[in-house]
């Protein structure tokens, strides 16, 4: 949609200054095509610039640069500035995003602020002191009052966000009339300044919070009974839409027809059915690991199924896709495999939002109406198929996707309906999908790319059945396995640990060796054991043999207590105490045969000697029977 503007962009010098161009205010900023004509949506002399390309899930005043928000006497020097960033782009780096191009003027509207205060009006004029008065600044400062934080300092991921705009303003401002003269802090880095630097700076875990399993079992449960009781809730809503338009608007017999439904009033059930788009999202996010804009972008028809061969037993497998759009890594059209859960959450939004679809098609009729190219056309089009979506008020009941911060109140709202104090956002969901997926089998991902069965969230996890998937998700999958294999590893090379099982005891004995030498620390040992080792749970003891064809690992599970691939560690042991009380029952038994008894007793020799050696820990119970 910006193909005009961007075409111009590219034909230009490199270097030009742009202030040197005629009729500057009347450069062509965006554009949108509607009808197969061009239609410009903002110019370099608005006071707003419009840029297109957002995800859908963006509110209205996200899709815009407003200079009105910063300093009156900094707006032409930042136009300039963000006309070369769009044009240009930062050295090194590619072209940026519309959503990166609002961002910098947003992050940098602090320090502009700063200069303010010091009675600096141009960028020729920036000093390092003044620079370093910013850095303090922002060290000290505390959160407004309100705020999620308040009164907390700033964390180092905004300080570094804040110095590094600083850094694209020198950058930038090369290009343009108003030229900031010194690097402002030379021999360092706005990382290092954040303290974003240094070991485990780097810790991707610490980002976003991992929902407990209690929370997602409390939201996942609530969500999925919505949803299978959606069709009766549906009903009711589309008889009182029937009401409503005989009536030629609303009616008092909606409030009488709910009640003999069942609801207290009409407020109550409208309660139910916003709630019911949320457990939907709910349920959506939870099985395909999908981002905010990725669920935005979903439209009706969006699940398709594939037929694969039939299976050992001759059953046929189906696969379920949904398709999308992804922007966070440039990889536009994409697919994920969800569950059949899945797809029945989708039709229950394809029915839930008909009536919401039916609001745009009246818009873009009324639009085309009045004229053919108002800009807002292409805009609403961009929705009309969209199923999440809501209705907003305070723009004159406009329907739109549903953005992301309204999706983060609705999300907190089911949450404490559910009496839980999570403090819920879109986003858990992806994080809580890769560590289940990672956990559901504890197995190589690479190797399990090529044994994928059905999805689901306690079966074998495979990834790469389409070239069409969002890789990224597969990516943060196996960085989750990697962060689980590092806890694990943890966890047997603590000192004082028992393990039992062949590897088990090799572990042991190599810990308190003079192995451990030629590591450079624990952290680097915990690693390098981790990243060599094949590691996954059978749900009865670790198996780091290279495949899962060990009979231990279905249909003579104590084998693992002498297996030279098993590591079983103290988690096991009220497993292999249960096992061996109830191997005791069996051997009364008188219908087993002398042959069964001695397959009993060795069982429960195996399960005394797993006990035996795991009461040797240093904070074990003595738990031999």
């Amino acid at each position: 949609m910006m193909s005009l503007a961007r075409r111009a962009l590219d034909q230009e010098p490199v270097g030009q200054p742009i202030l040197d161009q005629d009729n500057l205010a009347a450069t062509i900023i965006s554009t949108c095509t509607i009808n197969g004509k061009v239609v410009i949506l903002s110019r370099y002399g608005d006071p707003k610039w419009r840029l297109v390309g957002q995800p859908t899930n963006k509110g209205a005043s996200e899709q815009y640069v407003d200079f009105n928000a910063i300093p009156a006497g900094w707006r032409a020097t930042m136009k300039a500035i963000l006309w070369h960033y769009m044009r240009r782009g930062r050295e090194g780096k590619k072209r940026p995003s519309p959503r990166a191009v609002t961002k910098l003027l947003v992050d940098a509207k602090s320090f502009l602020q700063h200069l303010v205060r010091l009675n600096i009006t141009r960028l020729a004029d920036v000093t390092p002191f003044a620079c370093s008065l910013f850095v303090d600044f922002c060290r000290q400062h505390r959160q407004r009052q309100g705020s999620a934080r308040a009164g907390e300092l700033l964390k180092a991921s905004s300080l570094g966000q804040l110095y590094g705009a600083v850094e694209a303003l020198h950058e930038l401002s090369q290009y343009t009339r108003d030229v900031m003269p010194d690097h402002p802090w030379a021999g360092t880095s706005a990382t290092h300044l954040a303290g974003l630097t240094g070991q485990g700076t780097g810790f991707r875990g610490g980002k976003t919070p991992l929902m407990p399993d209690d929370v997602f079992t409390t939201l996942f449960q609530r969500a999925w009974s919505l949803v299978e009781a959606a069709d009766d809730l549906l009903d009711v809503r589309d008889e009182i839409l029937i009401l409503r338009q005989a009536a030629g608007g609303k009616t008092p017999a909606e409030g009488i027809f709910v009640r003999s439904r069942g609801w207290a009033d009409m407020w109550e059930f409208n309660k139910a059915v916003i709630e019911l788009r949320t457990a939907c999202y709910i349920v959506v996010a939870s099985l395909s690991g999908c981002r905010n804009h990725e669920l935005g972008f979903v439209q009706r028809g969006a699940c398709y199924a594939t037929e694969a061969a039939a299976d050992d037993k001759g059953e046929p497998r189906t696969y379920n896709w949904m398709r999308s759009q992804s922007t966070k890594t440039g990889e536009g059209r994409a697919e994920w495999m969800v569950p059949e859960a899945v797809v029945t959450a989708l039709k229950v939004m394809e029915r839930w939002s008909a009536p919401y679809r039916a609001v745009i098609e009246a818009e873009i009729e009324a639009l085309r109406s009045q004229n053919p190219l108002d800009p807002e056309l292409a805009e609403a089009q961009l929705h009309m198929n969209a199923v999440f979506v809501a209705m907003t008020p305070n723009r004159g009941n406009q329907v739109r996707t549903m953005s992301l911060g309204a999706w983060n109140k609705a999300l907190k709202s089911f949450a404490q309906n559910c009496g839980l104090d999570w403090d819920l956002a879109s986003h858990h969901f992806r994080r809580k999908f890769a560590s289940y997926a990672a956990r559901s089998q504890f197995g190589d991902l690479r190797y399990l790319r090529s044994h994928f069965k059905h999805w689901s969230m306690d079966m074998t996890l495979g990834y790469a059945l389409n070239e069409s998937q969002e890789i990224a998700l597969y990516a943060e999958i196996q960085t989750e396995l990697d962060d689980i294999k590092n806890e694990v590893v943890e966890g047997w090379l603590r000192p004082g640990t028992a393990l039992a099982g062949g590897y088990g005891r090799n572990i042991v004995s190599w810990r308190g060796g003079q192995a451990v030498t030629i590591f450079k620390d624990h952290r680097q040992m915990v690693r390098s054991l981790a990243e060599s080792t094949s590691i996954r749970s059978n749900g009865h003891a670790w198996c780091t043999a290279d495949d899962n064809r060990c009979v231990g690992n279905d249909l003579e599970r104590t084998r693992c207590s002498g297996c030279n691939n098993a590591v079983i560690g103290p988690e096991y042991a009220p497993l292999y105490r249960g096992l061996h009380d109830h191997l005791q029952e069996v051997l009364a038994c008188d219908d087993i045969g002398e042959g069964g008894r001695n397959l009993v007793r060795r069982d429960m020799q195996r399960c005394r000697d797993v006990l035996v050696t795991l009461s040797q820990g240093d904070n074990s119970e003595s738990a031999a029977p």
